[in-house]
């Protein structure tokens, strides 16, 4: 796999992380019914796409990693 590949991978990463920090910024913030729960949803998708991400960075950096060991 190329480095292209990968650094797709770390800049949506990036950007994953930038939108929880939004989700915190709400959730640190006076309880507002509705809003509140909302930030807590998102946080909790945003977090679970956060790790896939880092799971998929994993599986292209080995896969990356075993196409180099074949040559």
């Amino acid at each position: 796999m190329s480095d292209e590949h990968i650094n797709n991978l770390r800049r949506a990463r990036a950007q994953l992380i930038e939108q929880r920090r939004a989700f915190v910024r709400v959730l640190a913030g006076p309880y507002d019914r509705g809003k509140t729960e909302q930030a807590r949803e998102g946080f909790m998708e945003t977090q679970a796409a956060i790790e896939a991400m880092d799971r998929a960075i994993a599986d292209e950096e080995g896969t990356r990693r075993a196409v180099y060991d074949r040559s």
